[in-house]
């Protein structure tokens, strides 16, 4: 899934944590309208300006339930990783490395962006339904799921782009929760996502009082999806995120009956990124250079677009018909874009 804001703005976001130490501080979440046909928002709840990362993970959205069916067409991305988590529904990815793939609620795909890489993705609808179908008609499915980017450390942000579908993700099962976890290692068990910095995500069902095992060198996040939980004292409902900061060996949490949420985590990220529409970047001129070679891109055929720095989608293309579509990058700000540097503790 891209961001398809038609103005996004930059989002600067500073290295690390440094200091923090454990709390509890919610930030609200804010609904982005992605436009199209049926108007699809999202709820988005990184970056935040005094938030903007949770270890190396620098976006969050999640979506539904709604019947809406995704409909994304070619766009491109650099120096992340997607992590897709869908919820309910079916979403076919399709990319410029040659994946073709179905994702159903329970699996993970991982698309590693590196130096350049496009992708699509479409609902997968039952026979006969056709997203853009007058009303009246049979209802859409309903569809709920996240998106995730995580940001690729500057050793590796220039790599080959690649792409990685786990359907079989561990569990870790105890009287007062179950996790299924996707990346990094929780209560002892590590997924096989492959990921290029310390990191950890899963999700979580709990009812009662629990307590969780936490990394104390990782800063921590839960979103909560549905129930609540109380932390500290402090209610946490679906909606925003509730940061966790760093310095916790485990969380201790009171969970109603039926409470799921994400557990996001990781090292505090220590560079500064710069993130614009779908790049994650390090200047101005990087992010700008990215953007003109997906606009120049959109002039080629199909032999020269698939040598091309974001390659070219099976299906997808000059000739492909209907599916000829791509998604244009918008127009760069008339200002000049730049990270900015996080105030250090003692500073």
């Amino acid at each position: 899934m891209t961001n398809l804001e038609t103005a996004p703005a930059q989002e600067v976001c500073p290295a690390g944590h440094p200091g923090q130490g454990p709390c509890v501080q919610l930030w609200p979440s804010r609904n982005v309208p992605l436009g199209g046909v049926r108007n699809m928002t999202v709820s988005r709840t990184l970056p935040q300006r005094g938030l903007p990362t949770v270890g190396a993970w620098c976006f969050l959205d999640s979506f539904g339930p709604d019947r809406v069916a995704m409909s994304v067409l070619p766009h491109p991305h650099t120096g992340l990783q997607t992590v897709t988590w869908p919820l309910l529904g079916e979403v076919r990815h399709r990319d410029s490395v040659g994946s073709d793939v179905v994702v159903r609620p329970g699996q993970l795909n991982i698309m590693t962006a590196g130096r350049g890489i496009s992708h699509s993705e479409f609902a997968v609808l039952p026979a006969g339904l056709h997203p853009n179908a007058p009303d009246g008609g049979a209802p859409l499915p309903l569809s709920r799921g996240l998106q995730l980017w995580v940001a690729l450390p500057d050793a590796v942000r220039h790599r080959a782009p690649s792409f990685q579908q786990i359907v079989d993700l561990p569990v870790v099962a105890t009287d007062g929760f179950r996790a299924t976890v996707l990346v990094g290692e929780f209560a002892g068990r590590r997924s096989p996502a492959i990921m290029y910095s310390p990191i950890v995500g899963a999700e979580i069902s709990a009812s009662g009082a629990v307590e969780l095992p936490l990394n104390p060198v990782f800063e921590h996040a839960i979103l909560v999806l549905d129930g609540s939980a109380v932390i500290e004292g402090q209610t946490v409902d679906p909606g925003p995120l509730a940061f966790l900061g760093t310095g916790r060996e485990s969380l201790r949490l009171e969970a109603t009956p039926g409470t799921r949420f994400m557990l996001l985590g990781g090292e505090p990220f220590e560079e500064d990124i710069l993130m614009w529409w779908n790049f994650v970047g390090r200047t101005h001129e990087e992010v700008e250079q990215a953007r003109e070679d997906w606009e120049a891109q959109a002039l080629l055929g199909d032999d020269d677009a698939r040598a091309a720095r974001f390659g070219l989608i099976n299906g997808h293309g000059p000739d492909a018909g209907a599916e000829a579509g791509r998604i244009p990058a918008p127009p760069m700000p008339g200002v000049q874009l730049k990270p900015r540097t996080r105030n250090r503790a003692g500073e």
